[in-house]
Parts: structure tokens; sequence; C-alpha cells
């Protein structure tokens, strides 16, 4: 089964938090991520520079990624349509990199699994336990306690440098 089960965590806990970023989702997501060409969704992105959701945004855009920003109270972030859930996107996202509270989050989750939707990042501050087991439950690849813009590197021929 992808991504970590509560058992897994390394504090022997039983807490799916403790479990982090391990086992086939670190695997599949990282490699879609830095050898494939994975659009991905920034459930969160704004253009308010005191947000991460504005951060990443940026930061993945910068590096040359295909991004599409998801904000059901914003038209526009970083002068790119945005749009109000998963459900509205033009296209299909390969990765749903989530950057809003858990009780936000947990919505975000059961939508996009509905959706058939197969690959969540959860950024620290996303995730809950229930959040996590859910997306167990699921079987579908996650990434819990650990930020994108760390794990994401400069795509070559975007002109950055």
């Amino acid at each position: 089964m992808p991504g970590v089960s509560p058992e897994q965590g390394p504090s022997g806990l039983g807490n799916p938090l403790d479990a982090g970023p391990v086992g086939r989702a670190m695997s599949e997501i990282a490699t879609l991520l830095n050898e494939g060409d994975p659009l991905i969704a920034v459930v969160g992105a704004t253009d308010d520079p005191t947000k991460y959701g504005a951060t990443i945004y940026r930061d993945l855009k910068r590096k040359g990624y295909r991004v599409v920003a998801v904000n059901d109270r914003r038209d526009r972030v970083d002068g790119d349509p945005a749009y109000r859930d998963l459900r509205s996107l033009p296209e299909r996202p390969d990765i749903v990199d989530i950057v809003v509270p858990p009780a936000s989050a947990a919505a975000v989750v059961e939508d996009g699994l509905e959706l058939g939707l197969e690959r969540f990042w959860l950024q620290p501050g996303a995730e809950s336990p229930a959040i996590v087991e859910r997306l167990v439950a699921a079987g579908v690849d996650h990434l819990v306690n650990a930020c994108i813009m760390t794990r994401s590197r400069v795509r070559r021929g975007d002109g950055v440098g």
C-alpha cells in the first residue's frame, strides 16, 4: 500500500504524523517531482506575501514547474488564473500540494479522492492524524511533514539561474 501507516511512525507510538516522508509515497512523489513533468495544484496559493501558499506557488513556478493555483477566494494568483477547487481545474493535476489548515485540507483530500486523484503532498501545518489515516485507508500516495520547496529542484531549460 502506498504511503505510510499509523504503525510505521519512527517514534513507535503509532501516531501517523510521526511517520513522515517514508515508504513508497516518498519515492514515487519525489521521483515524479524531480524526473517527470508534473502538473502541481497548489491548494492555498495566494498573493498574500505573509502566507506559505504565496511562497510555495512562486517558488515552484520560478523553478520551472507547471503549477496551477487553487483558492476559492481569488480569481488570480501571481497573474495566473486561480480555480475555486480541484473540480474546477481545466487539467487533472499529478500532485495536489495542500497549503491550508487541517480543517480545510480534509475537505480538499475528500474532493481529490472523489475525483480519483492519487498523489497528495501535505505541507507542514496542513496535516492531521485523521487526514493521514484517510490517505492510508484510501491507498493513495502521500507525503507528510516535508516541504515541497526543499524537495524540488530548478528545472533544466527554464531560463532560471
